[in-house]
């Protein structure tokens, strides 16, 4: 059950990190590792900048949003309404109050609160994980040199897990042993 979770297989992920070590050691100049670890770092900011003020609207908007669900409660409320309701053949039928039904609650307001905020983290953050993105990728991509070095070691890093996940599914055995 573990490992149904991708955060909770452990495992897996410390294998992937040392092996992405060994290839930023191998592979990488100390000054590429730095020009990496700089674009991480503005995807980091980013996406945290770009969470923070998603949330913050979405606080914003419940605010609004409950503000304006109050004041139109408290217009329907002061409305006349219709006590009965008289039909053609002059029967009279009594019209129920529904204004309690309509009044706001705190489970609403809690609710309202939440998804919105909710709802503002998850759009802020990823509107900040695409502007980081492209604020890392510029910086990666400034030097034409530094660029081809981490697409060399990136390259060289996929091939390694790919010949790891082969591996694992081969159980060790070769193609042609499994064939014939």
């Amino acid at each position: 059950m573990p490992e149904s979770l991708a955060a909770l297989r452990k495992q897996r992920r410390d294998e992937l990190a040392r092996l992405a070590d060994q290839h930023m050691q191998h592979d990488l100049q100390p000054s590429d590792r730095d020009t990496l670890k700089a674009a991480a770092r503005k995807v980091s900011t980013w996406t945290t900048i770009g969470s923070l003020a998603g949330l913050g609207l979405g606080l914003y908007v419940a605010f609004r949003l409950r503000t304006s669900r109050k004041a139109l409660f408290d217009a329907f409320r002061a409305a006349e309404k219709p006590k009965s309701i008289v039909f053609a053949d002059g029967r009279t039928e009594p019209v129920p109050d529904i204004t309690p039904l309509l009044k706001p609650t705190t489970v609403g307001d809690v609710a309202t609160y939440f998804f919105a905020s909710v709802g503002g983290l998850f759009l802020g953050g990823e509107l900040g994980l695409v502007a980081g993105s492209a604020s890392g990728s510029r910086t990666i991509t400034k030097d034409p040199e530094t660029r081809k070095r981490i697409e060399n070691a990136f390259r060289k890093f996929r091939a390694d897990i790919l010949r790891k996940e082969a591996d694992a599914l081969d159980g060790g055995q070769s193609v042609l042993d499994k064939m014939f």
